[in-house]
C-alpha cells in the first residue's frame, strides 16, 4: 500500500521550447508508465491546470512505497528526466511526500510533539 508519493509540479514551456516540452512530457509519462508496470510505483496520475494565473501549470503524483520512491528519485533516469525538464519548463518542482498509513503516523507524531511543547 502506497505510504509515500513524489509531486512533480511544472510551470509553463521556456517560450521557444514547447516542442521539446511536448517531447519531454511524452517521455515522462512513458518512463512513469513502466515503472507502475513493472510494480516499482503504484499508480501516477498526470494533470494539466487550466489558466488561472498562478505559475503552476501542471502536475504529476507518483505513488508507492517509501523505499522504492526513494530509489526511484536517487536514479540516474529520474534524474535525468528532471534535469531535461528543468531545462524546457518554468518553475519545475520535484517533491517528496507522505501519504496512506505513513500520514496517520505522521501526524500522530506532530500530534504528540504539540502536547510536549504546550506542557
Amino acid at each position: 500500500m502506497a505510504d509515500a508519493a513524489i509531486f512533480i509540479g511544472w510551470g509553463n514551456p521556456v517560450h521557444g521550447r514547447e516542442q521539446h516540452s511536448l517531447e519531454v512530457f511524452t517521455e515522462s509519462m512513458t518512463y512513469w508508465g513502466q515503472l507502475q508496470q513493472d510494480g516499482t510505483i503504484e499508480d501516477v496520475q498526470a494533470y494539466l491546470l487550466e489558466p488561472h494565473g498562478g505559475d503552476l501549470a501542471g502536475f504529476a503524483v507518483l505513488r508507492g512505497d517509501r523505499a522504492n520512491l526513494a530509489a526511484v528519485h536517487a536514479s540516474d533516469d529520474f534524474q535525468r528526466l528532471v534535469t531535461r525538464a528543468g531545462l524546457i519548463v518554468e518553475n519545475l518542482g520535484v517533491v517528496q511526500a507522505t501519504t496512506g498509513d505513513a500520514l496517520t503516523a505522521q501526524m500522530g507524531t506532530y500530534q504528540q510533539q504539540i502536547a510536549e511543547l504546550a506542557s
